[in-house]
């Protein structure tokens, strides 16, 4: 297929607009690899590793693909400059971080040549994130999977809002599963998508054969965004869901539900696969999935369909 040219496959060099979310116990690097290889970009998810065992993803992803990756840092966890020191010894040319303030990270990783993507959910931290040096953002809606914003306001919305509130290039991200919905997005004035939880229903993702094949049998309104007084999590409904919602209904307060989420708890729902005591991040369009796939056909798939999104003419019903 042609490759696309626009700001977001130029700044990271990649032949589709694509971008695969660097999701914890699922972003490993034969899933970032292989993304690369399709033409879209891998993305390794550093938030369930270890600096030694993000250097080790590092080091197999650049043997399996030839291709830039990315790593996805979420700030907020322990250890953050151990494994920034990793991603500069291992020379890693994008750095998408999330879950935190850009500003603290940005202009070192800049001041060593890494592209810096920051993942926002609001206009007002995407003016940040621009001001800060990013070299785009992530704007991702209240649909996606995993760590969410506590404002709920839905990609439809806050692409156009954020793309009207900066010059960088803005990247679509929650709800995005297809072609179609990659092609609103940037009718909306994105430049790119990221898909989190199609990328989920893989081969290549590490994640659980059990939590793959939950997912891909998620029904509309099997997900909902969850506690919020710790970080907002989309999570399918299951146990330990049902005891989160129980807690929260009840008043909980912070402390309780920190102790209620442990340690430990989205690892055995996602990649120990225990689909009732596990913590299960989705996002909504899990209830659009059917199959799980390589990534390489999912790429495929995704930008066929864009393309023929694009060739398609409008039609509305009378």
């Amino acid at each position: 297929m042609q490759p696309f040219s626009n700001r977001v496959t130029k700044l990271l060099k990649i032949e589709y607009p694509i971008i695969q979310a660097g999701m914890i116990w699922t972003s490993g690097w034969r899933l970032a690899a292989a993304v690369s290889n399709a033409g879209g970009l891998g993305v390794l998810g550093a938030g369930s590793m270890t600096p030694a065992l993000l250097r080790e993803h590092i080091q197999k992803c650049k043997a399996a693909t030839n291709k830039p990756f990315a790593v996805n840092l979420p700030l907020l966890y322990a250890g953050i400059q151990e494994q920034l020191a990793v991603v500069e010894e291992e020379k890693v040319p994008i750095v998408i971080t999330s879950a935190g303030n850009p500003a603290a990270w940005t202009p070192h990783l800049k001041s060593k040549g890494i592209t810096v993507v920051h993942v926002v959910s609001s206009s007002k931290f995407a003016r940040k994130a621009e001001a800060a040096g990013c070299d785009a953002v992530i704007a991702e809606g209240f649909e996606a999977g995993g760590h969410n914003g506590r404002e709920e306001t839905t990609t439809l919305v806050l692409i156009p809002a954020v793309c009207k509130a900066v010059q960088i290039p803005v990247i679509a991200a929650g709800g995005i599963a297809t072609g179609r919905q990659l092609f609103a997005s940037m009718v909306l004035g994105a430049e790119g998508g990221q898909l989190g939880t199609r990328f989920v229903a893989s081969e290549e993702a590490s994640n659980h054969l059990n939590f793959k094949k939950r997912v891909i049998q998620a029904g509309e309104g099997e997900t909902q965004l969850s506690l919020k007084k710790l970080t907002p999590v989309r999570l399918l409904h299951n146990h330990f869901f049902e005891q989160v919602q129980a807690a929260e209904e009840r008043g909980a307060s912070e402390e309780e539900l920190a102790q209620l989420l442990g340690k430990g708890r989205a690892k055995k729902g996602m990649f120990d696969g225990d689909l009732e005591e596990g913590e299960l991040e989705i996002g909504q369009v899990s209830a659009l999935l059917d199959t799980i796939l390589p990534a390489e056909q999912i790429v495929n798939e995704v930008w066929r369909e864009f393309l023929d999104a694009c060739k398609a003419p409008f039609h509305f019903k009378s």
